[in-house]
């Protein structure tokens, strides 16, 4: 579980995040749902270490991360799958992947069959230098490289961004797999509401830095208001 209190957030004058609260349990799928500059990406570069905030915690298994160094909390046991698919184009999709394993538990061999078992495209192409991969390729090769490190938690930035509606769907499917097969626990920002909300338990709204919502996913899919005035869906 991972429980975030009263986490506030600022770049200089300006307010990221204010007083932002939310619960995630175990095994579970947490959209973190708004508009653009509502604070989405820095919630998920603070909880990873990447951004310090000016106050609040984020109580992970019972352990403080704030104030812990990235690396240190990836062995803690949490992925990071930032926004914009970024691999090492010069090297190969298995060299990427070895790359994912450096703070990792277990053998190099066995994540990378489980990986390819898991994005069967992937094998395919694992001597292709990842430059040459399509878009869809290239998010199955981040999400990859998060996995073989055998998070407990994972958190996706924008993982349809993009991407084409059928390679989004196959995206969204792989990920309420993780949740349901393996037990692993996703936080996941999305600008494409609706389909983040599809395969998503709960939803965190956040609107001007702070939380509009926080409720089951069906609840926030179901009410006319929050999708109109929070999220700019149609009813």
């Amino acid at each position: 579980m991972i429980r975030v209190s009263g986490l506030s957030v600022a770049y200089g004058a300006v307010q990221a995040l204010r007083d932002v609260s939310f619960v995630v349990e175990t095994g579970t799928v947490t959209a973190v749902v708004g508009a653009n500059g509502a604070g989405k990406t820095t919630l998920l570069r603070t909880i990873s270490g990447l951004v310090r905030p000016k106050s609040g915690s984020i109580d992970f298994d019972g352990q403080d991360l704030v104030g812990r160094r990235p690396e240190d909390i990836a062995r803690l046991g949490i992925g990071h799958v930032p926004e914009g698919r970024g691999v090492i184009e010069e090297f190969t999709v298995e060299e990427n992947l070895r790359l994912g394993a450096l703070h990792g538990k277990g053998r190099f061999a066995d994540g990378l069959d489980d990986q390819f078992a898991l994005f069967p495209a992937l094998k395919q192409r694992r001597r292709q230098h990842a430059g040459t991969l399509s878009g869809g390729e290239r998010q199955m090769l981040v999400m990859a490289r998060a996995l073989i490190g055998n998070p407990t938690l994972l958190l996706l930035d924008e993982p349809s961004v993009g991407l084409a509606p059928q390679v989004t769907a196959s995206v969204m499917s792989t990920i309420r797999h993780l949740c349901e097969e393996r037990h692993l626990t996703v936080v996941l920002v999305e600008q494409d509401a609706m389909s983040a909300l599809r395969v998503a338990d709960r939803a965190v709204v956040l609107q001007a830095s702070r939380v509009a919502a926080d409720d089951s996913a069906d609840v926030v899919l179901a009410d006319e208001g929050l999708r109109r005035y929070y999220l700019g869906m149609a009813s």
